[in-house]
């Protein structure tokens, strides 16, 4: 396994981040108890969930099974564990959002589902434009002081949030945000714009969501269907040529697309790794080979020709 730091702070996590949305709706409590087990045994210590996680009929289910893990497994202290805030989680006005009020109550309710006294990292899982950055701030200060949490993050922010955000903080002489949980993989590249560049400045680490772009660029199941799609039909002629590449690229290197889309992010700068949401210890044991993959200056650049990105930071993408 590989590790960073988490951000500019000095806590160290793996590079893969085990994504836990499945847990409950996909995948049993059983077999997700097996994945954690798996997972931190292989050395991926970075958990990731979220208040809503479980469906919409039960939100909070995948909290209470890893609060089950936590608790029957007494591991506690090698997870960094990290949770959101932000989705409707009740039929109240104020059971969603960024206030100071569900702010409180959410990381309350997320502590007793999860079986634990803290939460590493707690990220605001989208940006609140009715909440004011100061209540915001003077929310999240109060439970690190409190102990209920450690660092803060943010997903799903633009570049120019995460300005705002860390200046407000600035201005407190609070650390602020230490991490950003962002849509990015070799489809999706926008966060090149704006995004990487305002998380370096400001020192967050990046997490990439969605990192095979829903399985498009998993390669094709045993019976020759692409992941992703059901059939060609589902793929603009575009994509499916584009994708096409991709596989003929990874059949020239003897690459598994999954792992190679995975090595890519890790070979990103300002990337701190992707997360990973395995259905099965199997998926799992092939998304950890991915940290074994060297992709050369020559392989990046014929992503690149595949995948073209945004053209680099902004404005120099599109103005000179």
């Amino acid at each position: 396994m590989q590790y960073a730091q988490l951000g500019r702070t000095g806590a160290t996590v793996s590079r893969l981040v085990l994504g836990t949305m499945n847990f409950g709706p996909h995948t049993a409590e059983e077999d997700a108890f097996a994945i954690m087990d798996r997972a931190l045994d292989q050395g991926v210590t970075f958990f990731d969930t979220a208040n809503g996680y479980g469906g919409k009929e039960r939100r909070g289910w995948t909290e209470e099974i890893i609060g089950r893990w936590l608790a029957s497994r007494g591991r506690r202290d090698e997870v960094v564990l990290a949770t959101k805030v932000f989705g409707e989680m009740g039929p109240g006005k104020n059971d969603r959002g960024l206030s100071a009020l569900n702010i409180r109550r959410a990381v309350d309710a997320s502590l007793r589902r999860l079986q634990t006294d803290h939460i590493d990292l707690y990220q605001m899982h989208h940006v609140d434009r009715s909440a004011p950055w100061d209540e915001v701030w003077q929310a999240m200060d109060l439970l690190v002081a409190r102990g209920k949490i450690t660092y803060v993050g943010s997903s799903n922010f633009a570049g120019w949030h995460l300005a705002q955000a860390n200046e407000a903080a600035r201005a407190r002489r609070s650390l602020g945000l230490v991490s950003e949980q962002s849509l990015y993989n070799l489809l999706t590249r926008d966060i090149e714009l704006e995004v990487l560049p305002a998380a370096e400045h400001y020192g967050l680490g990046v997490i990439s969501w969605s990192p095979l772009a829903g399985g498009k660029l998993g390669g094709r199941s045993a019976d020759g269907v692409r992941r992703g799609a059901a059939d060609r039909h589902d793929l603009s002629d575009e994509l499916a040529a584009q994708l096409d590449r991709w596989e003929a690229f990874c059949a020239a290197r003897d690459l598994e697309p999954g792992q190679a889309a995975l090595a890519w992010l890790l070979h990103r700068p300002g990337v701190l790794g992707p997360i990973i949401g395995p259905r099965t210890i199997e998926q799992l044991d092939s998304a950890i080979a991915a940290v074994e993959i060297s992709l050369s200056e020559d392989d990046l650049a014929a992503l690149d020709e595949i995948f073209p990105g945004p053209g680099g930071p902004a404005p120099e993408a599109y103005a000179w």
